[in-house]
């Protein structure tokens, strides 16, 4: 029983911040199964499968190491006439370290909206875990119902009037 007990405390142990640097990595994988954004031109996307709420995608900046997008269900208030954004995931990825980052949620809610101009790292790092955490979870939600980068299609850029 000694034998097993000492084997077991030999094992090393994950930081938080080794966790969520895993946690980017998983969710790089995910997006790139998912989605494939690094092969995308900055744009808006629109992914629709049968029977589900459509999916929108904008690549906001595409870098050649680094994508800026967000990720939100396209919903439609009747009574507002317009777009409902949330969840609204704001995401960096970085190709070159193949990681991927929520940054934010929702529109206009960065970590200093939600957390103060002077949080601890202790608050930012559980922050951070649970924004990606959801991430996470909501790319494998829209893997399972069938969303992809076959469904994808380009939303055309509105023309303006010359004026």
């Amino acid at each position: 029983m000694s034998a097993v007990l000492s084997r077991i405390e030999r094992l090393p142990r994950l930081s938080r911040l080794g966790w969520l640097m895993g946690l980017y990595a998983e969710n790089h994988r995910k997006l790139e199964r998912l989605l494939s954004p690094a092969s995308l031109a900055e744009g808006r996307y629109l992914c629709a499968p049968a029977g589900r709420l459509p999916l929108r995608l904008e690549i906001i900046c595409q870098h050649r190491f680094t994508t800026e997008l967000a990720l939100n269900y396209e919903m439609r208030d009747a009574a507002a006439a317009h777009s409902l954004p949330d969840p609204a995931a704001h995401i960096r990825c970085y190709h070159d370290a193949r990681q991927a980052e929520a940054t934010h949620f929702h529109v206009s809610r960065r970590w200093q909206d939600v957390l103060g101009l002077a949080p601890s790292p202790q608050v930012m790092l559980d922050h951070r875990l649970r924004m990606n955490t959801f991430l996470s979870k909501w790319l494998d939600y829209l893997h399972e119902q069938g969303y992809g980068r076959q469904a994808l299609q380009a939303i055309p850029a509105k023309v303006l009037p010359k004026g």
